[in-house]
């Protein structure tokens, strides 16, 4: 019993420390997209997988164009979790994408 309730509890300890390096369980980071990929583009492949709160493309200052990744927000991690498992490796405006959690910046600390 001793060692049962202490794989259980180094475990729950476990998920909770990855999910705090690992953050919100709702954003997700989109890698690898098309220079063109705007966020109405991105808005629309994601939302077939759950409400929405926010998509951004991150572009350059200076010039305006995009730097080929974004975010997604979901309401909800479940929308999150399939938008992942389905959208990872796909092909978008030609080139695959890479679909992870997002992960917290660093040197926020």
């Amino acid at each position: 019993m001793f060692l049962s309730l202490f794989v259980r509890r180094n475990s729950l300890t476990s998920s909770l420390r990855y999910l705090t390096i690992r953050g919100s369980c709702s954003k997700l980071f989109v890698g690898g997209l098309s220079y063109d990929t705007n966020e109405p583009v991105l808005m629309n492949e994601f939302e077939k997988y759950g409400e929405i709160i926010e998509v951004k493309v991150i572009c350059d200052h200076k010039s305006g164009k995009s730097k080929g990744y974004g975010f997604v927000l979901f309401d909800s991690e479940e929308a999150a979790a399939s938008a992942l498992a389905s959208m990872n490796n796909q092909l978008l405006e030609g080139r695959n994408i890479r679909v992870e959690y997002a992960q917290p910046k660093s040197g926020l600390y």
